[in-house]
């Protein structure tokens, strides 16, 4: 026993002589005469009381072992998912050569001075032996592991984490990410060989904007041969069906090949395109040689509305080629000039239920604006709108996350909208120079011809079908004029440029802007490419149809489904609904559903509940067990208002992510050491783990200290000794 407030013996023992003199002075001066035997047993038993009443306060304690249970761990993971089960070892499996490793160095090194455990991790974390050490996984979630793993060690002591592994990651979050610096180190065994013998791969498989109504579609594919330089096909199917084949050659450093093919995915379904490469002979790895993209039905027709500054031939020919678009359904506004009073008056041609409020020329409020899905102001002066509707149209843009095309040099004269709110809007800096709009001259050598920009020549809006886009441009009728505009401005894209006789300017520029999408036309009379082409040519009409669906393609509609990022069969991930209202304001209120059809046809219910007030988001989580195709519908009620619905299609499981890039991935190995504070350790290395953990310190466990007098007993004993002392004054006469 000792006392956990320390004190000097002398002090202690002049603590009990003090005692021991308060006890006999209660007594010495008593008012009865007491025998000295009495009056002994009464100083007795007051110094008794004292004197344990001053040992509590001390605290007296008895130090216990250290429990042994709280012995400090090293928990070792196993890596036991399907790549795992690759023979790149002089011949044997990645899994038999862990095995191995761990049986013969690992273990044995780590029980001399630790306790370590044996897990397993692939699509969890399992608590394992040697025997049930198998390459089973279909995933293998690195990050989940260690994350899992820190939570249940959270109550003991863990001196390091051996990882066995070959670096393979498919987890949600970045395997560096879910380590923390400076409190366990990790120690990385990377297990398997650095470079494939031979191995074709499909790396990456994109589909390009959303397919409209009877809209291609690029589907960029890049693949590689490693080690190997010989040419290989690359297969493209629709649904399972065959529809095209192109052999590519190898690049000559080794890297990726790209290539784009064009599709024309049906009206009205959702279309499952799979890229695949033939296996060559002594190919090992067969899984990484496909990819599947899904390329979403177009949905419903989008609204455009086009506002005229006066009747013109250009207007005539666009609204002609943009009517008889089956995705487009247009309304248009075209000031005729002012009655007798002298206000201005307008030839409106629109649907029955929108027409009233165009009457004014332009809408009135910002609900009725936010009905369209892209807006086309043909050579309109800048002075033809207030400031106030320039400023709905900005926030058109930027907050519901409509498109804006603004055509015709008259648009730009005098600096256009140079000053008001629609001009960071435009994705060209307007400028004065050259006086506006720059007339052919009486020069044969200066044609107003357009020619295709890099950044044009991929881009869906100046895609014209059958290849060579960009000798077709240039083979086009020139323009007979274009605007003088500034600079790009940052993040903005020219596609298209004009010759004129003071040099190149951009014809055709883009630019995302807050939500939405902007793009300007600076040119004049492209009604050219329509009379002056063989009346077969469609290129004028392809070409103003792709522009107005590219700019309201990416509008938003009331209620939208956001598409969960890289989604692997067994794994769960968040549905996310944004709901707002006629203004596009956030719905905070709104009661969401979600009815999920699974590949096999099944449906199941969901009900999705606000996560951000914010931006009106609400959230459910699905689980996505099986690959294939999910079609996700939501409906979304607020108050009184009619239910809104949104649908959206998910592809699980278009690659084999845990096949994917199979060498031994050694970069995500050091990073998850490295950030821990350990050192990453190849397979032939781990001889190397005992001397590297010798300079890690166990924690020695602390003793355990018993409190001798927070008990009952001491309690009792007080209290007799109080009591007893009480009973023998009342006896002894004393009060």
């Amino acid at each position: 026993m000792q006392f956990a407030i320390a004190l000097p013996w002398w002090t202690i023992l002049l603590i009990a002589g003090a005692v021991c003199v308060v006890a006999w002075a209660c007594y010495a001066g008593a008012i009865v005469a007491l025998p000295r035997r009495q009056r002994a047993a009464l100083t007795t038993l007051r110094a008794l009381t004292l004197l344990l009443l001053v040992a509590c306060l001390l605290r007296p304690v008895r130090v216990m072992p250290p429990d042994s249970s709280s012995d400090v761990v090293v928990p070792v993971l196993v890596d036991v998912s399907r790549s795992m089960g690759l023979a790149d070892m002089d011949g044997r499996t990645r899994i038999d050569a862990a095995r191995d490793l761990l049986d013969r160095q690992v273990r044995p090194a780590l029980a001399t001075r630790f306790v370590p455990e044996l897990w397993t991790f692939g699509d969890a974390l399992e608590q394992a032996d040697g025997s049930t050490v198998t390459a089973h996984a279909s995933r293998s979630d690195l990050s989940g592991a260690l994350r899992a793993l820190r939570d249940r060690y959270r109550e003991r002591k863990v001196a390091a984490i051996v990882v066995m592994s070959d670096g393979g990651d498919t987890g949600a979050q970045d395997a560096a990410a879910s380590v923390d610096a400076g409190s366990v180190p990790v120690y990385a065994i990377g297990v398997g060989a650095p470079r494939v013998a031979s191995d074709l791969e499909v790396l990456d498989v994109a589909a390009g904007e959303m397919a409209m109504t009877d809209s291609s579609v690029d589907i960029s594919v890049a693949a590689v041969n490693r080690g190997g330089a010989a040419p290989f096909d690359l297969r493209v199917l629709e649904n399972g069906r065959p529809i095209d084949l192109r052999r590519v050659v190898p690049a000559a450093d080794g890297g990726p090949v790209r290539a784009v093919f064009t599709v024309s995915p049906p009206r009205n379904a959702a279309t499952l395109y799979t890229v695949e490469i033939p296996s060559a002979p002594g190919e090992r790895v067969l899984e990484n040689n496909k990819r599947a993209v899904l390329v979403e039905p177009a949905g419903r027709r989008r609204t455009v509305l086009v506002i005229e500054g006066a009747p013109g031939f250009e207007h005539s020919f666009i609204k002609r080629a943009l009517a008889a678009d089956p995705g487009l359904e247009l309304d248009s506004v075209v000031r005729k000039g002012r009655d007798a009073r002298g206000a201005a008056t307008y030839f409106v041609q629109a649907a029955e239920a929108r027409a009233p409020r165009l009457a004014a020329g332009f809408p009135q409020e910002r609900e009725a604006l936010y009905e369209y899905d892209a807006l086309v102001l043909a050579n309109i002066e800048a002075d033809a709108l207030s400031r106030p509707q320039l400023q709905m149209i900005a926030d058109f843009v930027d907050t519901r996350g409509g498109g804006l095309l603004v055509l015709g040099a008259r648009s730009f004269v005098q600096q256009g909208f140079a000053g008001t709110p629609l001009e960071d809007a435009l994705p060209l800096r307007l400028t004065n120079r050259g006086g506006g709009i720059v007339r052919v001259s009486a020069r044969q050598d200066t044609r107003y011809a357009v020619t295709l920009t890099p950044d044009g020549a991929s881009h869906p809006v100046m895609r014209l079908g059958g290849g060579a886009g960009a000798e077709r441009w240039s083979a086009l009728p020139p323009l007979s004029g274009a605007a003088s505009l500034g600079t790009l401005r940052p993040g903005a894209q020219a596609l298209a440029l004009v010759r004129t006789p003071d040099g190149a300017r951009p014809l055709v520029a883009v630019q995302r802007y807050g939500q939405g999408r902007s793009m300007v036309f600076t040119g004049e009379a492209s009604w050219r490419w329509r009379m002056q082409m063989p009346s077969g040519d469609r290129t004028y009409e392809l070409f103003w149809r792709q522009a107005v669906r590219w700019v309201g393609g990416g509008a938003p509609d009331r209620v939208s489904i956001a598409a969960p990022a890289a989604l692997v069969p067994g794994n769960t991930a968040a549905i996310g609904v944004d709901v707002r209202s006629d203004a596009f304001a956030p719905v905070t209120d709104a009661q969401v559903s979600l009815k999920v059809t699974l590949p096999g046809g099944a449906v199941q219910d969901l009900r999705a509940t606000a996560v951000d007030p914010q931006s009106g988001r609400y959230s459910a989580d699905l689980r996505f067990d099986e690959p294939g195709v999910y079609r996700v519908n939501a409906s979304a009620q607020s108050g009184a208002t009619r239910p809104r619905n949104a649908d959206r299609w998910f592809l699980v499981g278009g690659a084999d992510l845990e096949m994917a890039d199979p060498r031994l991935n050694e970069q995500v190995l050091q990073r998850i050491a490295t950030a821990s504070g350990g050192r990453y350790l190849a397979a032939d290395q781990a001889s190397e783990l005992p001397s590297l953990l010798s300079a890690v310190e166990p924690e020695v466990s602390a003793p355990q200290l018993q409190e001798l007098w927070h008990n009952i007993w001491i309690f009792v004993v007080v209290m007799t000794l109080l009591a007893g002392e009480w009973v023998l004054r009342r006896r002894w006469g004393l009060r």
